[in-house]
């Protein structure tokens, strides 16, 4: 049986990185509007009233609005997978990090709204939630993340800034404390007190690191570094995508190597003699952050269908 698809913000970066990815996908039907219809709600509910699942790639408020249309379809309503920071939180939306905790792909699976989860929150998230569950990091316990991303993240004006050669070659930001991130970051890795989060981007197109300080003296069970990276191997022993490695003994990183690609990688590098420990999360920014995420969720989405 063949599913149609229809991707709401298509000519943007991570709905063009969808459309690449279904291109290739068996049974797939993509719907698409023209350019100048794009933005016409009839239009809209038209195309989706064909589809079986709705992509939304879109700025925050149109894909809320996106979603109200959808609703309207009552019983013809298409499933709807949201790549905006809209739903992330919202009640009677599923979060789409599969390997967020059991059961969770299987939730994605059957959900009738699915929202994706951010670049910085995937790894942020992928880092701090087992050891909250396992209780090495008490849920109450202060937190500080420190991230940098390509350019390719920040949308079309920072894209062509970069471009140009107009962009600084790195640049914090966000600094007023507030990145539409952090409430999905405090929820799923199930934090009691907000996190400190300090992105940055570089001049570079795509790639991340996202990297949490600890230390491990300050934490109640006193862990090891090794301890962090057995909850972490634990927690993901039965992923495709997430992979737990040995920290590289130069303590250096880049944040490329993974692009193209949905794969997400965990370090834990410890200094036992200083009894500090910083975990790094490196992705593909548009692969597991983005794109290659919500086609990860699609996949999940279409085996239920």
């Amino acid at each position: 049986m063949t599913a149609k698809i229809f991707i709401d913000g298509e000519s943007g970066t991570t709905g063009l990185g969808i459309r690449a990815r279904l291109e290739a996908y068996p049974k797939i039907e993509l719907l698409s509007l023209p350019a100048d219809q794009r933005k016409d709600p009839a239009a809209k509910q038209a195309a989706m009233e064909q589809a079986d699942i709705v992509v939304l790639c879109l700025p925050d408020e149109a894909a809320r609005e996106a979603a109200v249309i959808a609703a309207a379809l009552g019983d013809r309503s298409p499933r709807i997978l949201d790549a905006s920071t809209a739903h992330r939180v919202a009640e009677g939306w599923t979060y789409g990090f599969p390997e967020l905790a059991p059961g969770q792909a299987e939730a994605i699976a059957s959900a009738k709204r699915v929202a994706n989860p951010g670049c910085y929150a995937t790894g942020a998230i992928a880092l701090l939630r087992p050891l909250v569950d396992k209780g090495l990091l008490p849920a109450e316990h202060p937190v500080s993340i420190h991230a940098v991303s390509g350019y390719s993240g920040g949308g079309k004006a920072m894209i062509l800034s970069y471009e140009r050669g107009e962009a600084p070659s790195f640049e914090a930001y966000a600094l007023g404390l507030e990145h539409k991130h952090v409430p999905e970051i405090e929820r799923y890795a199930r934090l009691a007190r907000r996190p400190i989060f300090a992105p940055s981007v570089g001049n570079f197109a795509q790639g991340m690191l996202v990297c949490v300080p600890l230390l491990l003296d300050e934490l109640p069970l006193k862990p090891r570094g090794a301890d962090l990276e057995a909850a972490l191997a634990a927690h993901y022993a039965a992923s495709p995508f997430v992979r737990v490695v040995p920290a590289e003994p130069s303590g250096k990183m880049e944040p490329e190597s993974l692009n193209g690609t949905n794969d997400l990688e965990l370090r834990v590098f410890a200094n036992e003699v200083r009894r500090h420990a910083i975990m790094v999360a490196k992705l593909d920014n548009l692969g597991k952050g983005a794109s290659g995420a919500a086609m990860q969720n699609l996949e999940l989405m279409l085996q239920a269908a």
